[in-house]
């Protein structure tokens, strides 16, 4: 746990919030600043800032919780859809520099605006392809 980190703080229960889910390695909570009703904040109770950091093991119980909580989320709010969501730096927007999924239920797209990308440079994407693949 790193101090002054607020999530660390929730995970140690020294700052209240509101409970969904919690086992020995993770929390689920309603966010303070929802973008729509039933907005959860799935959260490692270790600290780890973003996606690379957090242990593969972990990782892989991360999902299928998310996709549990989504789907409860869901039937609880009467929502149609659902956005998992994880930002990992700041340029992302990542408010909180501790591990975090949201989970937030979606009733209409204008809840939480986002843009369809702009057509690709056909020819460009072999070339960014051949360099990530050079990175794995």
């Amino acid at each position: 746990m790193t101090e002054k980190c607020i999530f660390c703080e929730i995970a140690n229960g020294r700052i209240p919030s509101v409970r969904v889910y919690e086992d020995a390695d993770f929390i689920a909570f309603m966010d303070i600043n929802p973008t729509s009703d039933g907005h959860l904040l799935l959260i490692t109770r270790s600290h780890y800032k973003t996606t690379s950091e957090v242990p593969d093991k972990q990782l892989a119980k991360a999902l299928p919780l998310a996709k549990k909580l989504a789907l409860a989320a869901q039937l609880g709010v009467g929502s149609e859809g659902y956005n998992i969501l994880i930002n990992n730096g700041p340029v992302s927007g990542q408010l909180v520099e501790h591990w975090h999924l949201h989970i937030i239920p979606r009733k209409d797209k204008s809840e939480f605006p986002m843009k369809a990308g702009q057509p690709a440079d056909l020819t460009k994407l072999p070339f960014i392809a051949a360099s990530i693949r050079d990175n794995l």
